[in-house]
């Protein structure tokens, strides 16, 4: 699945991504003899905040777009247009930290490999990213409208990796890890935008579902999706979108 992130929504509409970010950089705890991966670095703020802790930060993300924004508001770091299963980097790090990112890679497996190639023994893996459940209502909704529109779109599975703790701390100790932390909890998000909150979600996050369709058609199914999920999503004028995270700390203690 392939799809141009927007920068400007995202910063916009969606900045409580990083936001709620900030404890996952306390989880990683910085230091300052550390190099450190960012991996998926989006816009780069939080690369930015683990920035002022440490030797040395690298940012990487998929998205061009995403990383041309990034160098331009910090270009003191440096940023590579990179996918996460490559990671064609020479570098040994202390840590690899990541946020918001890992659900959509649904290669699990090949990017914990590479991530253990890339960590020295000892090295942290820190990372929060959707569980099993993240956004059940939502996509329920979505799906829902779609068969009922008799629209094809990509297997939600084969677009979006939503694990829950056994799966992943399972993986992780299959290739060289030891996991000294894993959650998997509720939490809920307001969305921003007030009554557009969950069209603006919805174009941010799942427009891919829609490539099958016309604009006009996509946005009748949207208003659909809104009108089915009110009861349940939106709070007075703001929507709260259903997510589950996990949160992950693990040590690298071998070769995978």
């Amino acid at each position: 699945m392939k799809f141009k992130w927007n920068p400007t929504l995202y910063n916009d509409q969606h900045d409580f991504v990083h936001n709620f970010g900030d404890e996952v950089v306390t989880l990683l705890n910085p230091q300052k003899d550390d190099v450190i991966l960012d991996l998926g670095c989006g816009t780069g703020d939080l690369t930015k905040k683990i920035s002022s802790s440490c030797k040395e930060v690298i940012g990487i993300d998929s998205s061009l777009e995403m990383i041309q924004v990034a160098g331009s508001k910090y270009n003191e770091i440096s940023f590579y247009h990179m996918d996460a299963k490559d990671l064609d980097l020479n570098i040994t790090f202390d840590a690899v930290f990541s946020n918001a990112v890992l659900h959509w890679i649904i290669e699990p497996e090949l990017l914990v490999q590479n991530i253990n190639r890339r960590l020295k023994v000892g090295g942290r893996f820190v990372a929060e990213f959707g569980g099993k459940g993240c956004v059940k209502k939502i996509i329920s909704a979505l799906t829902d409208v779609l068969d009922s529109k008799r629209v094809s779109y990509p297997a939600i599975g084969d677009s979006l990796y939503y694990p829950s703790i056994s799966e992943y701390s399972k993986l992780l100790e299959e290739n060289g890890f030891e996991v000294s932390l894993a959650m998997l909890f509720d939490r809920p998000t307001e969305l921003k935008g007030g009554l557009e909150g969950m069209r603006n979600f919805i174009e941010m996050f799942f427009t891919w579902l829609f490539d099958n369709v016309s604009e006009q058609e996509k946005m009748e199914c949207i208003a659909i999706v809104e009108k089915r999920l009110k009861d349940e999503l939106l709070n007075d004028s703001t929507w709260i979108a259903d997510y589950r995270r996990i949160r992950i700390l693990a040590i690298k203690i071998s070769d995978y």
